[in-house]
């Protein structure tokens, strides 16, 4: 059976963990501006999670979508965690995870055809939508990866088959989970989080061929490498991940820098558009926990590469 239609994906998408109170509390009015300032910059591509925030970011996000046009912007959410009550709640945060919220609910992995329909069900009231566009399994590798190709999977093309949504796929920043998901279901739409970006593309080596052969799109978030090509300048002592840069990478870094400062082209700019450049990409998606830089972050897509910067970059090894 052919696959549905996807909707339009625009150029620039917003991944909504920082409303979930990623790395920082945010109001429910700090929250509010931040997707104001993306629908004002032309952002009509939001996706979301149960994991981000334990439900906060699908509950912001809805509200801000519901005063908006339904046919005018395409949403995702992910499934494979269940959100139930936690009898561990001793009254703290979710650090654990990074975000900023009561841990009175607990993550739950469910990749069963029930679980699957149960998390795409309870995503929807927490958005107070009717639907979502795309719905992907969310970090299958983290759990059983094994057991998602043979459940999980199936259960989301079904939910797709029956028009319950209209695309599905994979979230993942492992490029062997997204690879061997992509060879093994009939996929939409992929997520590749920052393993495909002006720093590091290891997801070229099978990922991506995977997807043009399957004809598979791909969604590419992450792109500045946790905030570090998201500045002009960056620092040796930035966080890379989860912690210090290493050396090589480093010096890679300042061979890329040095190729974007020779044709006056802002790191950043380089970073957010060079997933684009690849045919299978249909959009790019950055986070923002402040309006101004969802609006830097349209600024930037809009930038006037030359073809010289990315044919200086490939000479020099640097992109593929």
């Amino acid at each position: 059976m052919p696959r549905p239609e996807l909707p339009a994906l625009t150029r620039l998408g917003y991944g909504a963990a920082n409303i979930g109170n990623l790395f920082r509390e945010l109001s429910d009015e700090q929250a509010w501006a931040i997707l104001d300032a993306a629908w004002e910059s032309g952002i009509r591509y939001y996706d979301t999670a149960p994991h981000y925030g334990l439900g906060l970011s699908e509950r912001r996000l809805g509200a801000f979508l519901r005063t908006k046009p339904r046919d005018e912007f395409v949403i995702s959410t992910k499934a494979g965690r269940l959100l139930r009550p936690n009898p561990d709640d001793d009254g703290g945060l979710d650090l654990a995870a990074d975000f900023h919220v009561p841990t009175t609910l607990r993550r739950e992995w469910d990749f069963s055809e029930a679980g699957i329909r149960a998390s795409l069900e309870e995503s929807l009231e927490r958005l107070g939508l009717d639907r979502v566009d795309v719905l992907y399994l969310h970090d299958p590798e983290r759990h059983d990866l094994d057991l998602a190709l043979r459940e999980a999977f199936p259960a989301l093309e079904q939910l797709r088959a029956e028009g319950s949504v209209d695309g599905i796929g994979i979230g993942s920043m492992v490029s062997e989970a997204l690879a061997a998901a992509v060879e093994s279901a009939d996929l939409d739409l992929i997520m590749i989080a920052g393993r495909y970006t002006l720093l590091e593309q290891p997801a070229a080596d099978a990922v991506l061929p995977a997807c043009h052969a399957r004809e598979t799109g791909v969604v590419a978030a992450s792109v500045f490498n946790s905030g570090l090509l998201a500045k002009d300048e960056p620092e040796r002592s930035d966080r890379y991940e989860y912690g210090r840069m290493p050396e090589p990478l480093w010096e890679r870094l300042q061979a890329i820098l040095a190729v974007c400062r020779a044709h006056a082209v802002p790191l950043p700019a380089a970073a957010v558009q060079f997933a684009l450049r690849d045919t299978a990409v249909r959009s790019v998606v950055v986070g923002g926990s402040r309006p101004e830089q969802l609006r830097r972050n349209a600024e930037l897509m809009a930038i006037d590469i030359p073809a010289a910067l990315w044919d200086d970059l490939a000479a020099d090894g640097l992109i593929r």
